[in-house]
């Protein structure tokens, strides 16, 4: 339980008194990071990763809307309908592929900001699951 929400995978997420964040590693000779965490990093193969939160606000890099339905092994809601898909730069650490929560695209632009969010994916006997997704920021 990530926020009192059961999520797909609890390992993807720390509990921050903000909030959720997703978790990362950071490679402690390059200084690298990675989404989700590794045992070793892919940019010059050190093997000693450090677990880090990752920033929970960033900006819109690239985006697309997922129109149909993918390919098997999709496990979303029986009645699917498009979501917004896209690459969000987290400041300092890294670009993350990621739902987005917005599907209009005329509401989605390169470069805005966006924050990260639970947000329920699928439901199966013990209630709703979620997973991270990230929504246009505002200023509160």
């Amino acid at each position: 339980m990530i926020d009192g929400k059961r999520t797909v995978d609890d390992t993807l997420f720390r509990e921050t008194p903000d909030g959720p964040v997703l978790l990362g590693t950071r490679c402690d000779d390059c200084g690298g990071h990675t989404f989700p965490a590794q045992s070793g990093c892919p940019r010059c193969t050190g093997s000693s990763m450090t677990e880090v939160p990752l920033s929970p606000a960033g900006t819109l890099w690239s985006w697309t809307v997922q129109g149909f339905t993918p390919k098997p092994p999709y496990r979303g809601g029986s009645a699917y309908e498009p979501y917004g898909v896209g690459y969000v730069h987290l400041p300092e650490q890294l670009i993350v592929e990621t739902r987005l929560v917005e599907s209009d695209p005329a509401r989605l632009a390169i470069g805005m900001p966006v924050r990260m969010v639970l947000v329920p994916f699928r439901d199966d006997e013990h209630g709703p699951v979620h997973t991270f997704a990230f929504e246009r920021a505002t200023d509160d």
